[in-house]
């Protein structure tokens, strides 16, 4: 049926989440089209292993980042699905854009929304490279948000 939610082209979409203000609003974009078009909204935050500092292992650090992003995304899940919403979320460890692009194909999603600039720890990193890579390397549209 033309106009029916259900057959809204966006039924899986995955946002790229890094807890940046660029991030929650791609993620707020996310849940009003998912909304709006009845569609399932998967929240991927992504853990890139740094060098690690003397005083800490690696391993404590990216246990340290896990529980930061299982706070912060039980909290977003939950405030969504309180409102009709249809909101998964899940932390891989990673590559940010390699994680959101495979993460796109095996979840066969109909679009992919990040933050155009998220955060890192290295100040040389380029914040828009991982937009910038997934625009160019998903295997479905790619909406940037500012």
């Amino acid at each position: 049926m033309i106009g029916s939610k259900t057959s809204g082209r966006f039924r899986r979409i995955l946002v790229g989440y890094d807890g940046s203000q660029e991030s929650e609003k791609a993620f707020q974009v996310g849940l009003s089209i998912a909304n709006t078009l009845d569609s399932r909204l998967e929240i991927l935050a992504v853990i890139q292993p740094g060098e690690p500092a003397a005083s800490v292992s690696p391993h404590d650090g990216l246990e340290r980042s896990r529980k930061h992003y299982e706070l912060a995304l039980r909290k977003i899940v939950e405030a969504a699905n309180e409102h009709g919403g249809n909101v998964e979320a899940s932390i891989v460890i990673g590559h940010p854009a390699d994680e959101i692009i495979k993460r796109a194909e095996q979840s066969r999603s109909d679009l992919v929304i990040v933050g155009h600039r998220g955060t890192s720890q290295f100040k040389n990193l380029n914040m828009g490279s991982v937009s910038e890579h997934v625009l160019a390397h998903a295997p479905c549209p790619v909406l940037v948000t500012r």
